[in-house]
């Protein structure tokens, strides 16, 4: 199945930017996501049921991908971690925005993951990707096995050519500055967080408050209890606007900013692992230069060739990579732009209505005066 999913000479039969994650299904601890896609040939769309080791399965045959000159240079698209049903804390941590209860941003994330992959000029062409959009059969119950980014974005001895001086000004130059924006990135989309989970909070109690005013109506004729018990009656009405208006405010910050920086962050760590693993071809090459200076006679001509194919394949890398920070820089520009303007719109839409509504409590309260 290897052979067959790594052709890269297919092309997709549906619209990349058109792709959708429209909902999740919950079967026990189950989690399963429809994704629709239109076809190219306008006679419908594809409508596939996929799990998250779908997703896994089509990451590791897009990673696995090592016959393709300057594979190591591609900027990944990130997959989000694995959502659970009912997360323990460390993986809540992990998730973010993106397991706060609310399914629809996960997949969002998902539907973002899938389109960036079917309009990469590289990884779009790959088999696989046409597979998961389109075929009746999930496929990610077939194991795929371990790959090269593995291996090298997850050994904790390689992390040491992380500090390892770059020879080329360009991409030192991109490796300091996104070791700054993960982090900010990172420390961004953590504290935006504290504030959306804040706002529900607040939500929350201004609802247990409004019910609690309710407990204050008292029964009878005393005209004192009577005008009270309006005034707790209205006061509750005002609070369970205050708690929607406050839902509402939350739920736009994450379907909107708190996507877009949950994005950013990921998009950044993807960008570290493509510029890590050119730096661990940069001191494997430089390895091999110094073994072919330093080689024996008998040795001398197979140390030379082992030189020229590192050349080769890290001047491949270097190549993909270049482009991709280009396109990569223009396509977090759009993203971020795209996060804020539905930010302000969707808060100042919510900040009408609710001004609206505390318009007509105030009304009310005068015209108890």
């Amino acid at each position: 199945m290897m052979e067959e999913v790594n052709e890269v000479n297919s092309s997709l039969s549906v619209h990349g930017h058109n792709i959708k994650v429209t909902e999740v299904l919950k079967d026990g601890d189950t989690l399963t996501f429809l994704v629709v896609s239109q076809k190219l040939s306008g006679t419908g769309e594809y409508h596939v049921d996929r799990t998250y080791d779908d997703f896994e399965w089509l990451q590791q045959h897009l990673f696995s991908q090592e016959d393709v000159p300057g594979i190591q240079g591609v900027i990944f698209p990130s997959l989000p971690a694995k959502p659970q049903v009912n997360a323990s804390a460390k993986v809540m941590k992990q998730l973010g925005f993106l397991g706060l209860g609310e399914w629809l941003p996960y997949c969002k994330a998902l539907e973002s993951f899938l389109r960036q992959i079917a309009a990469h000029s590289i990884l779009g062409k790959n088999k696989a990707v046409e597979i998961l959009l389109t075929s009746s059969d999930p496929p990610g119950r077939q194991r795929v096995k371990k790959n090269i980014f593995n291996r090298l974005s997850q050994a904790v001895e390689e992390r040491r050519k992380e500090g390892h001086k770059d020879v080329d000004e360009f991409f030192q130059t991109e490796r300091d500055r996104n070791l700054v924006l993960t982090g900010c990135a990172k420390t961004a989309a953590e504290r935006f967080l504290d504030v959306v989970q804040s706002e529900q909070k607040i939500a929350v109690a201004c609802g247990h408050f409004s019910a609690s005013l309710h407990l204050c109506v008292e029964p009878g004729e005393d005209p004192d209890k009577q005008a009270f018990s309006k005034v707790c009656v209205k006061l509750s009405e005002v609070f369970d606007s205050m708690k929607k208006n406050m839902t509402s405010v939350a739920e736009n910050n994450m379907n909107t900013l708190g996507l877009g920086l949950d994005m950013e962050s990921r998009c950044q760590e993807a960008e570290k692992e493509m510029l890590f693993r050119r730096t661990c071809k940069l001191v494997e090459l430089e390895t091999a230069r110094r073994n072919a200076e330093k080689a024996k006679p008998l040795k001398k001509a197979a140390m030379e060739e082992a030189k020229k194919e590192a050349e080769t394949e890290f001047d491949h890398i270097c190549g993909v990579a270049k482009q991709e920070v280009a396109r990569f820089k223009a396509a977090r520009v759009e993203m971020l732009q795209q996060a804020l303007v539905q930010w302000c719109e969707k808060q100042l839409l919510t900040a009408k209505e609710s001004a609206d509504q505390f318009n007509q409590h105030l009304q009310a309260f005068r015209g108890m005066a």
